[in-house]
């Protein structure tokens, strides 16, 4: 009987906004492949035990952590605490994210700051403290080619313009560029910095836009595969990038968005 190996085994990682959405399918998702999942959650630690729990159900192994990630002493924190309870960490997933929508002329400075800060500086604290941790530690070769992998998650927006949404689109095309200038900065150091651009994604977040028949059939005019995506299309993705069968990919966005990016406006020649 040939016992197959799980891609992720003996690895640890930390997944932002892993209470729900997108993110609660990536921990799930990493922790099937052998991954102890560190799940950070801002509030409602309900539902991070809820994950948590799914995970220790089918044999995986993890832990809650609190913390705001755009405030730098609490993601330090953080990190200290999963290293305290596992030694390292080789995976971060930079999930977390929101949005505060607005017209441009109405959008306030703090809903500006409010997604930026979220969204792109709470990545930089991440991906920053993930970087000290995978220069310190080095390649482990029985667990992976790489001495980390670091997945951002941005969204389609890092291309497309969203009226109405500019603190949001201003946010992902900052995910984009930070993802890769560290990529490219530290590549020659075995540590591998790459994003997941999602399109549309039946979570919490975007509720309105799928929760009747009519909103639905409105969404999939923008999707040429004609249905909305899952977390666990991004859960899928985001295996593949944190394992050994990615190691030469590094600096570049995988988008998960059913054909969103090919402009579907055209698919009856225009």
């Amino acid at each position: 009987m040939i016992i197959k190996q799980r891609k992720l085994d003996g690895q640890v990682a930390i997944v932002t906004g892993a209470s729900s959405g997108i993110g609660a399918g990536v921990a799930k998702a990493l922790a099937a492949e052998g991954a102890i999942v560190a799940i950070n959650y801002v509030s409602g630690p309900d539902k991070a035990e809820k994950v948590l729990d799914e995970i220790k159900q089918k044999g995986g192994d993890g832990m809650i952590v609190k913390a705001d990630v755009s405030n730098e002493s609490e993601v330090v924190d953080m990190f200290k605490a999963v290293h305290k309870k596992y030694g390292t960490t080789d995976i971060l997933v930079n999930n977390a994210g929101l949005q505060q929508d607005a017209a441009f002329h109405n959008m306030t400075l703090t809903q500006w700051n409010f997604v930026l800060n979220v969204n792109l500086t709470g990545q930089f604290l991440c991906s920053r403290e993930a970087i000290k941790e995978f220069l310190r530690r080095g390649v482990v070769p029985d667990r992976s080619k790489s001495a980390g992998k670091i997945i951002c998650m941005s969204s389609v927006h890092e291309v497309i313009p969203w009226a109405g949404h500019a603190n949001y689109s201003a946010s992902k095309g900052g995910v984009m560029m930070l993802m890769k200038t560290i990529a490219q900065e530290y590549a020659p150091m075995k540590i591998r910095v790459n994003s997941i651009g999602p399109g549309a994604i039946r979570t919490p977040i975007n509720h309105g836009a799928w929760q009747t028949p009519e909103a639905y059939n409105m969404l999939l005019k923008l999707i040429p595969a004609k249905r909305i995506g899952e977390a666990e299309d991004i859960g899928g993705a985001a295996v593949w990038l944190s394992s050994d069968d990615s190691e030469y990919v590094n600096g570049t966005t995988l988008f998960v968005d059913g054909g969103m990016l090919l402009y579907p406006g055209f698919e009856d020649n225009g």
